[in-house]
């Protein structure tokens, strides 16, 4: 199959890399900013693909060769491509709590797998949490906005967290923001109750 390195996208990208790796033994997860772009449908872009792996990196950069990334800086690049992948240290978790379950997802170039959109949500929401990361709150906005979200577990985490303030902050502007988007759906819970 030929690449337009050029034009190709982040969620076909992440196919093809996962893919590639998955063929040399290598198990990885994409986490942080790609995850956005693919739930969000692009309305954040990010140009980096972030993955955890417990694999050797000297493995995992001659995986990569195969498809003409090379290692500069902690990233890999490719001179056609627009975009760098990143590999981030284990555990896989969302603030204190470990994730074990993820989501797959089928391209044209392979399979991804990655945070489910929850936790890809929390992982958002704990820069936002932690740091005050405004892009952080943002991210998490707009893939609530694309997703069915769980508002009820977002509560939950937030108060294990310690972070019931912010949660508050978040739900507010989503609110605000899903009334100004058309009013899409989104699940509060099993009983889709309001919080």
């Amino acid at each position: 199959m030929k690449i337009d390195w050029k034009s190709i996208d982040i969620k076909d990208l992440a196919g093809l890399i996962s893919d590639t790796l998955r063929k040399d033994g290598i198990d990885t997860v994409l986490v942080g900013g790609a995850c956005v772009s693919i739930y969000s449908q692009n309305r954040y872009m990010s140009y980096d693909l972030d993955y955890i792996t417990y694999e050797d990196k000297s493995r995992v950069a001659k995986s990569l060769e195969k498809i003409g990334f090379r290692e500069k800086n902690q990233c890999f690049y490719h001179q056609l491509c627009q975009f760098f992948i990143e590999f981030v240290p284990p555990p896989i978790a969302v603030g204190r709590q470990p994730i074990y379950e993820f989501e797959e997802m089928a391209t044209s170039f392979g399979r991804i797998k990655l945070l489910k959109p929850i936790d890809c949500v929390k992982d958002r929401l704990a820069s936002f949490y932690h740091w005050s990361d405004k892009e952080g709150l943002m991210q998490a906005l707009e893939i609530c906005l694309e997703r069915s979200i769980d508002m009820k577990e977002l509560q939950v985490w937030s108060q294990e967290e310690g972070f019931v303030e912010k949660f508050e902050q978040f739900l507010k502007m989503f609110t605000s923001r899903e009334v100004q988007n058309g009013n899409r759906s989104y699940n509060q819970g099993q009983n889709s109750k309001p919080l």
